[in-house]
């Protein structure tokens, strides 16, 4: 049985897509001035070593058991390790953010799909019609953006591997790690991302980085809004929601990816896109309604 959620918690969804949005426009800002799985790897060390600075001065508590531990990991490992790196990799690769944004917004499908066996959960008829618009929203956001999308095959591969990540990961997460501590399991997680990590990294990349200010930027917004808030306020929906509600927020990330991206960065916004906002919009209200 879920916990009761506290009061704050009505305001997470919207705070959640906002945040996890900027997290494929500081992945554009960075990638010029590293390699993608080192841009990673000082994330992840930054990420772990904040985290354990404030679990130690807070006297947070750990993993009771091992295996709850072993639980944390495996999530960090989808979660942060799988999803990130499939991401930071295809853009890294040429892939426009609004189309890496739609190919990883797949995810309330997969996790809808696949919450019904795995954790009990089922969806009514509205709940799927709201699926289906999400998805039709997200599709009509990037439709005019299909020209200039990468050919790169391993661009592809690494937004499926990417989709495969977060997608488990929820799932998981909701499975196994209800009993896993906030602070410290957030150590954990990132500091099994970050092993994997910065071993691929020490084996395929150069690990060499430009310090720039604005490599900076994109790393120190990337571990404290991104690692700290994001992350944060998904675990808190997750364990506080159903699986496959918590999912559909992510409709919402590609409209809310391509306002950011023209707004910063110029790219145009067609009339479909802001029809495709809308549309998501809807979706995401007839899955999350109770």
């Amino acid at each position: 049985m879920n916990p009761s959620p506290p009061a704050w918690l009505r305001w997470a969804p919207a705070l959640f897509v906002f945040l996890w949005s900027t997290g494929f426009i500081g992945s554009r800002l960075g990638a010029p001035f590293a390699e993608p799985l080192t841009f990673l790897s000082w994330r992840y060390a930054a990420a772990v070593t904040l985290l354990l600075t404030a679990a130690l001065a807070t006297r947070a508590a750990w993993p009771a058991r091992p295996a709850v531990a072993a639980h944390a990991a495996v999530a960090g490992l989808l979660v942060q390790g799988a999803y990130l790196s499939g991401v930071f990799c295809s853009v890294a690769r040429g892939m426009p953010l609004a189309t890496v944004s739609l190919i990883v917004g797949l995810q309330p499908i997969l996790t809808a799909m696949a919450a019904g066996p795995l954790l009990g959960e089922r969806l009514s008829p509205r709940q799927w019609l709201g699926i289906a618009l999400g998805f039709a929203g997200v599709i009509l956001v990037v439709s005019a953006k299909w020209s200039g999308v990468s050919t790169d095959p391993a661009a592809y591969a690494w937004l499926v591997f990417a989709l495969a990540g977060i997608t488990g990961g929820t799932l998981y997460q909701k499975r196994f790690c209800g009993a896993v501590p906030m602070l410290t399991g957030g150590v954990i997680q990132y500091a099994a991302a970050g092993a994997v990590t910065v071993a691929a990294a020490w084996a395929t990349e150069t690990m060499a980085v430009r310090w720039t200010p604005q490599f900076a930027f994109a790393l120190g917004w990337l571990v404290l809004v991104l690692s700290f808030g994001a992350i944060g306020l998904l675990f808190t929906m997750i364990r506080h929601g159903e699986a496959s509600r918590v999912a559909s927020l992510f409709f919402l990330t590609p409209p809310v990816t391509a306002v950011m991206a023209f707004l910063l960065f110029g790219e145009a916004l067609p009339a479909a896109a802001l029809a495709g906002l809308a549309v998501s919009a809807a979706g995401v209200a007839l899955v999350t309604r109770r």
